[in-house]
């Protein structure tokens, strides 16, 4: 898994956990709803002006959005 889409899959995951739809964070957010959707996506690359604006939108750290999604079957210990 690239960046591109860790940070693609933090951005629906955390917008989905905040029951906010892709036109309510496109708006406060002040991107098109088609480039949020996009990034959802993982077609487009992230400039960190953008990961900042949808980090405060959201209410969460900038690194939330690029943190590596959790193993599927990952062994502990």
């Amino acid at each position: 898994m690239d960046l591109r889409e860790v940070f693609a899959w933090n951005l629906r995951r955390l917008r989905h956990a905040k029951a906010i739809s892709q036109d309510e964070l496109a708006y406060e957010a002040g991107v098109s709803r088609g480039y949020l959707s996009q990034l959802e996506k993982g077609t487009y690359h992230a400039s960190l002006k953008i990961i900042g604006k949808l980090a405060v939108t959201l209410k969460v750290e900038p690194a939330e959005l690029l943190k590596l999604p959790p193993r599927v079957g990952k062994r502990q210990g």
